[in-house]
């Protein structure tokens, strides 16, 4: 070919491509030292709405870098984003960075799914949103939600709307010996216990759905434009949140998330151990128990060494009620 005599070449006049099996895979990733801090504050099919740490005013649009895999990004979460970071139409940049998450509230569809969902990363505190009146108050939920918080690590707060409606004494205090603070609204008054509570702080808000939790953020953050449910005849509210999305106070004076409305709060992923160290006082107490005791006293757990804990003073009776309280609501029994 081409005159060459192809008889007389040997190895070193032959070019060897390599395939694309031998070439060295390299481990090491880019750092990307140059990213900005943004915080999560929507998430939609494949897409992250971010808030820049530096300038919360500029919103960037964002995708999940290849790098990441399926690392879980959710609402609350600070990240990492490189690319265009102007916040122009149409433009778009990649989350290249999950920071290490501060606090987490996770539920799971119900006590039988083994799918934890990650609904809020990041916040402070949770608004546990219940109505007095119409839907009337489910103790249960209240009480899965603070046993969500105290594993999580976030601050609960009771926040009991339509107080017009009915009076909060009673359900205050079935919630007084958990030193929950609790703030008590109705829907023609604004709260300034609630600006004050939310100022300057990252709040989730949690709630089935009719209790009034998105007239509250509307109330909270005027441009919010979130669409405010009407209870059906059967007390069951009707969704108006579809997903959480984090909204910034009138002076980026704090955020609160919105979270969809709920009608159970699965917790799958809790064991009764993790409900019981959540109240120190009696954790080690706890590890003196008999194997196999549910802490809820007699006649089920008839070995119970919690009640030793207030026999000496060193725990109040309705410290220890209430959790028990809260383990039976997680174990779906009564006491």
């Amino acid at each position: 070919m081409g005159g060459r005599d192809w008889r007389r070449l040997d190895e070193s006049d032959v070019r060897i491509r390599p395939g694309k099996g031998t070439r060295p895979r390299s481990k090491r990733r880019p750092q990307h030292a140059d990213a900005a801090t943004a915080m999560v504050t929507a998430v939609d099919r494949g897409r992250w709405t971010c808030a820049l740490e530096s300038d919360p005013e500029r919103i960037v649009t964002a995708m999940r870098a290849r790098e990441l895999g399926r690392t879980p990004v959710v609402v609350g979460d600070s990240v990492g984003i490189v690319g265009d970071v102007s916040g122009r139409a149409d433009t778009l940049a990649r989350i290249v960075r999950v920071d290490e998450r501060r606090s987490v509230l996770r539920r799971t569809a119900d006590d039988t799914d083994p799918y934890e969902r990650v609904v809020v990363a990041n916040a402070e505190q949770l608004l546990i949103v219940t109505a007095l009146a119409d839907p009337p108050p489910r103790t249960g939920f209240i009480d899965r939600c603070l046993v969500a918080c105290y594993i999580g690590g976030l601050q609960p707060v009771l926040c009991l709307t339509k107080s017009d409606l009915a009076s909060p004494d009673e359900l205050l205090a079935s919630y007084a010996d958990l030193d929950v603070p609790a703030i008590v609204t109705r829907h023609d008054e604004d709260s300034p216990a609630l600006a004050g509570q939310l100022r300057g702080r990252v709040t989730a808000l949690v709630g089935h759905s009719g209790v009034g939790k998105s007239t509250l953020v509307n109330r909270l953050v005027p441009d919010a434009e979130l669409a405010t449910g009407v209870v059906s005849a059967v007390g069951k509210g009707r969704h108006t949140s579809v997903a959480a999305i984090a909204l910034p106070l009138p002076g980026r004076d704090g955020w609160v998330i919105d979270t969809p409305g709920v009608r159970s709060f699965g917790l799958a992923h809790v064991t009764s151990d993790d409900i019981v160290n959540s109240f120190e006082e009696f954790a080690e107490a706890a590890e003196e128990c008999p194997s196999g005791c549910g802490h809820l006293g007699p006649p089920a757990d008839p070995g119970c060494m919690l009640d030793d804990v207030v026999a000496t003073g060193a725990a109040r009776p309705g410290r220890l009620r209430s959790l028990r309280r809260l383990l039976a609501s997680h174990a779906g029994k009564q006491v």
